[in-house]
């Protein structure tokens, strides 16, 4: 049994919502594996009761099954809590694409819960509706798409696991990926490498990937590269300070390059390994930075079944993977911070601004 909390740490609460088949059971099984005492589908009234008689962190899964549910409740809810000082109060969003929502209710042979006779297209674009506000009101959006389980899992546990709970410093995403597969919806600023020379096309270094010291050093060869990382890392130097003083507590960085295996994973690599030495530094002379965590993700090579190569500040990865939803089977999932503008690629210059907010995305 998980120790109640100590009386000077605040309760955290975690209310998990989303789209049916979008992953939430699967966020509540993590996050009752991390000590919380999770509860799905209570009736919405009796939320604000539970949080108070509890001695743990809680977890709560409400959703459009949920007695009483109306979004604006949820949000009024939500509200009363985040005003009571004891508390951390968060909600997270699970959904996943319809193509994909359809595909794992067809799988599974199971019903959708607002269309139990009807066709489950209309029942995804229902739910959607009702949910709306909650999405664009959620401190984290997942979506289950693109990345499998063990993904969703270590995701949960570096954003909620021990340690996380008092933690006010930075948390900083980097993502390698493919153009070809679509940018990450949850990226706040995206670098383009594909104008630097590329490995495919030396048969010696096609088939292995960024992680290799050939492969770095062939891309590192390119004449543009050290200006290019030059300028990238002196622009992070700037902003990261900045989206502090912003107040956010969140930051995701994406590389991509067309295939997602060789230039874009060396840049992350570097830029990994020039971060976690700026950290180490702060942390002894105590500088803005001592505070930030960083965390990596190799988005292609998690598809292609590299799951070693799905890093973070953790040890390596879980493989007690468990079935994402009752009427949904495993998906990948991507986290996407709520808020923030885009800052996305272009293959002339490496870099461009753009206005299109959290739901830029580009399907492959």
């Amino acid at each position: 049994m998980t120790a109640p909390l100590s009386s000077r740490a605040r309760q955290r609460v975690v209310v998990v919502t989303g789209l049916s088949g979008g992953g939430k059971a699967s966020i509540l099984r993590a996050l009752e594996d991390l000590g919380y005492e999770a509860v799905d589908n209570p009736p919405l009234t009796m939320l604000e009761d539970m949080v108070a008689r509890g001695e743990r962190n809680l977890a709560v899964g409400i959703d459009a099954r949920t007695r009483g549910f109306d979004s604006g409740r949820v949000m009024e809810a939500l509200a009363r809590l985040r005003a009571t000082p004891k508390l951390h109060t968060e909600l997270v969003f699970a959904w996943a694409d319809e193509a994909t929502l359809l595909s794992r209710y067809t799988e599974s042979r199971r019903r959708h819960p607002l269309a139990p006779h009807g066709p489950v297209a209309e029942a995804i674009a229902a739910e959607e509706a009702v949910t709306a506000r909650l999405r664009d009101n959620a401190d984290l959006v997942i979506d289950t798409s693109a990345l499998p389980l063990p993904g969703l899992r270590r995701l949960i546990e570096h954003r909620f696991g021990v340690g996380q709970d008092a933690q006010t410093g930075l948390a900083i995403s980097l993502i390698s990926f493919a153009y070809s597969h679509g940018l990450p919806r949850e990226a706040d600023l995206v670098f383009d490498a594909r104008f630097l020379r590329n490995p495919h096309y030396d048969p010696i270094l096609r088939g292995r990937t960024g992680l290799d010291p050939e492969v770095g050093a062939y891309v590192a060869a390119d004449p543009d590269y050290a200006a290019f990382l030059g300028r990238l890392t002196a622009l992070i130097e700037l902003l990261l300070p900045r989206f502090v003083q912003e107040g956010k507590k969140y930051v995701t960085m994406a590389i991509g390059c067309t295939g997602g295996r060789h230039r874009s994973v060396y840049l992350v690599q570097t830029l990994a390994t020039w971060l976690a030495a700026r950290i180490a530094r702060d942390q002894t002379s105590g500088g803005p930075g001592a505070t930030w965590r960083l965390h990596v993700t190799h988005r292609e090579l998690t598809r292609d079944g590299q799951e070693l190569t799905y890093m973070t500040d953790r040890p390596g990865p879980r493989r007690d993977a468990v079935d994402l939803d009752e009427g949904a089977r495993s998906s990948p999932v991507q986290a996407q911070e709520a808020c923030g503008n885009t800052m996305s690629g272009n293959k002339d210059s490496g870099l461009r601004f753009a206005g299109a907010g959290r739901e830029a995305s580009h399907r492959p």
